[in-house]
């Protein structure tokens, strides 16, 4: 049994997409995946499909329904801002003690695979005293962070980087998904993390935005990304 939380430098970076591809190389492998999100901002039920906790729904080849959402994702909140302001917005609050909860089952039942997905960045925060950070502390298993490749973002990967490793936690990979616009090209982006960091995995969006997220397309230094991802997973 693996289990891995993937984390990003911070929000609307494209840590869904990440994790859609990564279910998505996961089952082409013949591994038995499953992928939760315990907190969303941001949520709007009649565009159920196309909220985070839809697409990772989809890429695991379930059906997009309340029950499911329920289930991989159980605080849903509409505003898209910090959890915190998010929950305060109506009223509520979250129990970051529940949230860890939810997660270490989640990992005690998974048969094979679990990606947990975090919302926004490494320190966005849950409540008035703890962060997403904290969540992963507590739980103690494998990251991916997931940057982007928009000016500016070396210095976030590697601060959020810092962070992680002064913490003690383990990071597995860094997974450079291409910011849509970006001035700065991504193999450059990716070439420049790898000299701090390995492996470090690029994810083209250059496709119709139709099509659905597809597994990441290069990486940096010797060998290719299924290798790495087979390092990262198992074979």
């Amino acid at each position: 049994m693996t289990a891995i939380f993937i984390t990003a430098t911070g929000t609307d970076i494209g840590k869904t997409y990440v994790a859609a591809a990564l279910v998505r190389h996961l089952r082409q492998m013949g591994r038995l995946v499953d992928a939760i999100k315990p907190v969303v901002s941001g949520f709007d039920p009649a565009q159920a499909a196309a909220s985070d906790p839809g697409i990772l729904l989809d890429a695991l080849g379930l059906p997009v329904t309340g029950p499911e959402i329920d289930r991989i994702a159980p605080w849903r909140f509409s505003a898209p801002l910090s959890p915190d302001l998010a929950a305060a917005r109506e009223g509520r609050s979250i129990d970051v003690d529940s949230v860890i909860t939810f997660c270490q089952t989640a990992i005690d039942d998974c048969r094979d695979i679990l990606l947990i997905e975090g919302v926004g960045g490494v320190m966005v925060p849950l409540d008035g005293e703890r962060t997403v950070l904290d969540v992963m502390m507590a739980l103690q298993i494998p990251l991916i962070l997931v940057a982007g490749s928009y000016l500016g973002t070396i210095s976030h990967t590697l601060t959020a980087l810092d962070a992680l490793y002064q913490r003690g936690l383990k990071v597995l990979a860094v997974i450079v998904s291409e910011t849509p616009g970006s001035t700065v090209p991504l193999d450059d982006t990716v070439a420049t993390i790898a000299r701090f960091v390995q492996p470090v995995i690029g994810l083209s969006r250059r496709q119709a935005p139709q099509q659905p997220p597809q597994e990441p397309e290069q990486e940096s230094g010797p060998g290719n990304t299924a290798e790495a991802l087979s390092r990262i997973f198992g074979s």
